[in-house]
């Protein structure tokens, strides 16, 4: 299996039940920054009817070549999408599941399947609200969750306010946060991540850092 991190075809999900939250973004980056381990094999398994990673990897095929992406590239719709994670799961270190919302079949195998749920949430109430049934899917499943402070603003003083009350819904929240920075959006419409078209920028930085927290709960 690969270096680093000692995995053993471990299934991450990116779930968000409210659009706009960064889960697409977030699933793309955290592959590629897995992925860029040298020995690791990482695939990307799309599960939300939107399709949104299908075209990220297009996108990234055309850009870097088939043969050049890093990256295994599968969708799967229904309950077919637990089957499709678990068989990728045997020759892969790591799969990256982008989940449908929930409430739906695909969405309910993705995350039986899972060996944790990460979800991305925006300093804000509303978001924090919308993430609730996520978290109920989850429990339901017995599923272990981190959630991620997604697009933070400078001087968010919600933010500290936010993680506190999510703490009470005993769920662990990721010490790294990320920011809300342009250069995630573009690179991600040219099918690549920071990682790849800013390497040193601080957005850049902030992925690793999560990348590296995740595997450590997993």
């Amino acid at each position: 299996m690969g270096t680093g991190v000692a995995m053993a075809g471990k299934i991450i999900n990116i779930a968000q039940q409210k659009g706009g939250a960064g889960k697409t973004t977030l699933a793309t980056h955290l592959a590629v920054a897995w992925a860029q381990k040298r020995g690791r094999k990482v695939a990307v398994l799309d599960v939300d009817p939107q399709g949104s990673l299908g075209v990220w990897y297009e996108a990234r095929e055309h850009y870097l070549g088939k043969e050049n992406t890093g990256l295994t590239f599968k969708r799967a719709n229904g309950i077919r999408a637990m089957a499709e994670a678990e068989r990728l799961a045997k020759d892969h270190d790591i799969v990256v599941i982008d989940m449908p919302p929930h409430g739906t079949t695909a969405a309910n195998a993705a995350v039986r399947a899972a060996d944790l749920v990460v979800v991305p949430v925006q300093p804000t109430p509303l978001d924090f609200w919308a993430t609730l049934p996520t978290l109920e899917v989850a429990a339901a499943e017995k599923k272990p969750v981190l959630l991620v402070v997604n697009r933070v603003p400078p001087r968010a003083l919600l933010t500290a306010t936010m993680i506190t009350r999510l703490g009470q819904y005993k769920v662990r929240v990721a010490k790294a946060t990320l920011g809300s920075r342009v250069a995630f959006a573009e690179s991600i419409g040219g099918g690549r991540t920071v990682l790849e078209t800013k390497p040193r920028s601080l957005a850049a930085t902030e992925i690793r850092q999560l990348a590296t927290e995740i595997l450590r709960k997993v």
